[in-house]
C-alpha cells in the first residue's frame, strides 16, 4: 500500500478513535475526571520519557567510548522522540502507544522487527569479475578492486 495513503488514513483514524474513547470515558467517569486524566497522563509520561531518555543517551555515549556504533540507541531515541509526542497528545489511544514505546524490551523488538523487514539489513549482492589477472567485484553498482600493496623503494 502506498505510504501516503496510509498517512492519510491514519490522521482521520486516529483523531475519530480518540474522540469516541473520550466521549465514552467522558460519559463513565464525567468530564473533569477526563481531563485530569489526560493532564495526569502527559505529565506520568513526561516524567517516564525524561529517564528514558537519559538512560538512552547514556548508553549511546558508552558505546562511543568503546568505539561502537550506537544504531540500536539511535533508533531507540527516535522511537522516544515520537512517544513523547504521543505522550503529549491529548487523548488515551495515544497515550497507550506512547506507554508501551516507553517499555524498553517493547521498543527493542519492535527496532529489531523494523530492521528485519526493512533493506536496511539486507545483504548486497556481489559479482565477482577477473581482468588482466585482476580480481575485482561490483557491488550495488560501485566496482571494488581487492589487491595487494608493496612499498617499494624509490631509486
Amino acid at each position: 500500500m502506498n505510504p501516503l495513503k496510509i498517512l492519510i488514513i491514519l490522521f482521520i483514524a486516529i483523531p475519530v478513535v480518540e474522540i469516541y474513547l473520550l466521549i465514552k470515558v467522558g460519559s463513565v467517569i464525567g468530564a473533569i475526571p477526563t481531563i485530569l486524566m489526560i493532564i495526569g497522563t502527559a505529565v506520568l509520561g513526561a516524567a517516564l520519557l525524561r529517564m528514558q531518555g537519559i538512560s538512552t543517551f547514556k548508553r549511546v555515549q558508552g558505546a562511543m567510548q568503546r568505539g561502537e556504533i550506537p544504531a540500536i540507541e539511535m533508533l531507540e531515541g527516535l522511537i522516544l522522540l515520537v512517544s513523547g509526542a504521543l505522550l503529549l497528545t491529548p487523548g488515551f489511544f495515544t497515550d497507550a502507544i506512547g506507554f508501551v514505546a516507553l517499555v524498553p524490551p517493547m521498543r527493542r523488538a519492535f527496532i529489531v522487527w523494523a530492521l528485519k523487514h526493512s533493506n536496511i539489513m539486507q545483504t548486497s549482492q556481489f559479482r565477482q569479475h577477473t581482468y588482466d589477472g585482476t580480481s575485482y567485484k561490483e557491488e550495488d553498482g560501485h566496482i571494488v578492486i581487492e589487491g595487494k600493496y608493496k612499498k617499494g623503494d624509490k631509486e
